[in-house]
């Protein structure tokens, strides 16, 4: 009896297209790819892209959530708005080293569906069709990839923060690591326009409608040493790729004191983590050591956040293996993380003192009302230099005095030799001092207030204003892109390519009446002509209409 054969699984496995793919497909076709270029390209067969095509009005139409595969009539549309904002909150959650788990985000889920019901007329009846039901919560993780842990949630993980403690001391003293040699990273989020919630300007911003730059949210990612000697470049992702302000103002990237990135949700992803690493902080280790006459060992703890690889170890450079990965264990990051200890509320203290200032000197010296600096003046590209100025106020002490709880041996040994120079409570008085004089009614529990507020939990109002600020950033990227190719035709004044062609029809004129082959020299010169030069004279026939 002959052997059965084995199913061609590759050939019959039904493969599922997202939406997002068939959005991509339809573009492409309508810049003119071929159907035939298009299945090889997306290995489809060619009555699949046809099928897609036909149906490109009702999919473009669609605004689905990540991962979706199918139009559903059974779908209710408000469930990609709770997708997608679910998504942007779990993010939150885990960039702060929260705890979060299937229950967790099944309950958050619910409400924020209650909320957009509330907010949609007319669907007030459908309240109780969204369970938040297993099977859901199932087909949300594999669509959109999150990771989350199971078990109960807990406030702190004291058994295993202890045990680590004991591991780390034994690890330090075993592989005789230095304060020199051991490091921190951790991420934080920055309202970077976000004012207390007392003052006039908070005020107006929340009784208009529409765009709330308030709301506008970047990522940091700060790392620095035990011994508060070494601050590493910081990492900066937000959710524009090139902001118009950085055109205006001729910035680049390059040139900046932060590794600036980008993506929708401004949030740290595996593979920007992993840039970060082998780009800046190795090499800046690296150099350091060699500076100080140190040996090339480094030990570098982080939180266990998705965006930090498990198997970072494997992604370094070679020349960058002596590097060691430790990471904390769950739910300890608050408790153990130096980063947490003060050093990140001590950066929004000082960002916000920057801040302040900046505000002084705009209406101290200019006619620029407090509302004009705060509406048209103050841009993503002063927030960089009052981020570059807050992280270097962040001093060797409170660096140090953060390794406490973890290692307070290394506080011991690195003695500060000089007093606290910018400590906490007097930063918040100096704001509050700031803001008296530019007329704002602040005090200092506004003050912490608003330090807090970075890291508080997002509303449902405040996850859908995040995503607007988003969409309408990367909006007007696209928008912003057609407007320089306009631009640049503009700025090609009418004289200069007056003065151009009349250079051309002398230089065209000499080759026809001295070049040997007459014939071959007015073939040339017809060819440039309606391949280079006819450009500039539709140019200047659209300028002169």
């Amino acid at each position: 009896m002959s052997p059965k054969k084995k199913p061609q699984e590759d050939s019959h496995k039904r493969r599922k297209i997202t939406v997002e793919m068939k959005r991509k497909i339809i573009e492409e076709r309508e810049r003119g790819v071929s159907v035939a270029d298009l299945a090889r390209t997306y290995n489809r067969s060619t009555s699949t892209i046809c099928t897609i095509l036909k149906d490109k009005d009702r999919i473009k139409e669609v605004d689905a959530s990540k991962g979706v595969t199918r139009i559903s009539t059974q779908r209710l549309r408000i469930l990609d708005d709770v997708e997608r904002l679910l998504l942007r909150w779990i993010n939150e959650k885990q960039l702060q080293g929260d705890f979060v788990n299937e229950n967790i985000i099944c309950e958050k889920a619910k409400a924020i569906f209650a909320d957009l019901v509330k907010k949609t007329p007319g669907s007030s009846t459908t309240e109780e069709v969204f369970k938040g039901s297993r099977g859901w919560f199932e087909k949300f993780k594999r669509r959109t990839g999150i990771v989350v842990r199971h078990g109960e949630a807990a406030s702190f993980e004291t058994k295993a923060a202890e045990n680590f403690i004991s591991n780390f001391k034994k690890l330090v003293y075993f592989e005789g690591y230095l304060p020199q040699q051991v490091f921190n990273c951790a991420e934080t989020g920055l309202f970077w326009k976000k004012m207390p919630k007392r003052t006039y300007i908070t005020q107006e911003e929340n009784a208009l409608p529409g765009h709330k730059p308030m709301k506008d949210r970047l990522t940091l990612l700060f790392c620095a040493n035990a011994s508060g000697d070494l601050k590493i470049k910081p990492l900066l992702v937000y959710h524009s790729e090139t902001p118009q302000d950085f055109k205006k103002c001729k910035i680049q990237k390059s040139r900046l004191n932060v590794m600036w990135r980008s993506n929708n949700t401004a949030c740290v992803t595996r593979d920007i983590f992993t840039d970060w690493i082998n780009e800046v902080f190795a090499p800046s280790v690296k150099k350091y050591l060699l500076e100080m006459n140190l040996p090339l060992h480094v030990l570098l703890i982080m939180d266990n956040s998705p965006a930090h690889p498990p198997d970072l170890q494997d992604h370094l450079l070679e020349e960058f293996k002596f590097i060691k990965i430790l990471f904390l264990p769950p739910n300890t990051t608050q408790l153990l993380q130096p980063m947490n200890q003060q050093v990140l509320s001590s950066f929004k203290k000082l960002y916000t003192k920057a801040l302040f200032e900046r505000c002084f000197e705009v209406t101290e010296v200019t006619n620029i009302t407090l509302r004009e600096f705060w509406k048209c003046h103050f841009h993503i590209v002063a927030c960089l230099k009052m981020i570059e100025n807050a992280w270097e106020g962040v001093t060797k002490r409170t660096l140090t005095s953060a390794w406490k709880k973890l290692w307070p041996e290394s506080v011991v040994e690195c003695e500060f030799e000089e007093p606290e120079t910018v400590p906490v409570d007097p930063v918040v008085y100096e704001i509050v001092s700031l803001a008296k004089i530019v007329g704002l009614e602040v005090d200092s529990n506004d003050i912490e207030q608003l330090v807090e507020e970075h890291n508080q939990e997002l509303t449902t109002e405040e996850l859908l204003e995040l995503h607007r600020v988003s969409q309408q950033e990367v909006e007007e990227g696209s928008l912003s892109e057609e407007e320089d190719e306009a631009i640049t035709e503009k700025q090609q004044s009418s004289t200069e390519i007056r003065e151009m062609l009349k250079a051309w029809e002398t230089v065209a004129s000499y080759i026809e009446k001295h070049h040997p082959n007459k014939a071959e020299a007015m073939r040339a010169t017809n060819l440039f002509d309606e391949h280079a030069v006819s450009h500039f004279r539709q140019i200047l026939n659209c300028q002169q209409k």
